[in-house]
């Protein structure tokens, strides 16, 4: 089974609840996945943390912005659309971010590593965290 990088594309572009469940068809079976919250391990792991983001989110999305391949691996860029449910659902929030993703020969991924700023994207737009952290952001400005 091969699978190529715009397959991949696709499926993050396209991924519901449902389609976590072919996550062995896009990850090697030992892939690891580390983001600024998890660092794990594994197809069960790592269908875990895609569960959680559709317990916790309404109507979450990867829209792909760029590309950038290299040998054994690429680069995407994303923006990640959502609407919280335990805050102001009625807003789409937005975090932009990378992805490393290493290939093994089969082109399945055998390491996602996601790179995005938690206190710019996320913190800062939560209600009461949100001001002390740009509190704190103008405190620490020259």
């Amino acid at each position: 089974m091969s699978v190529t990088i715009g397959e991949i594309e696709t499926w993050f572009q396209g991924l519901t609840r449902e389609s976590v469940g072919e996550i062995a068809r896009y990850y090697s079976e030992d892939a690891r996945f580390k983001d600024p919250f998890n660092d794990v391990c594994g197809h069960a792991q790592i269908a875990r943390i895609f569960l959680h983001m559709f317990d916790k989110l309404h109507e979450p999305c990867f829209v792909i912005t760029g590309r950038w391949e290299r040998p054994g691996g690429v680069i995407v860029a994303w923006d990640f659309l959502f609407r919280m449910k335990s805050f102001d659902s009625a807003r789409t929030q937005c975090i932009r971010g990378l992805s490393q993703l290493e290939l093994a020969a089969d082109g399945r991924i055998s390491l996602h590593r996601d790179y995005w700023d938690a206190a710019e994207e996320l913190y800062e737009k939560l209600p009461l965290l949100g001001a002390l952290m740009r509190w704190l952001k103008r405190q620490a400005n020259c």
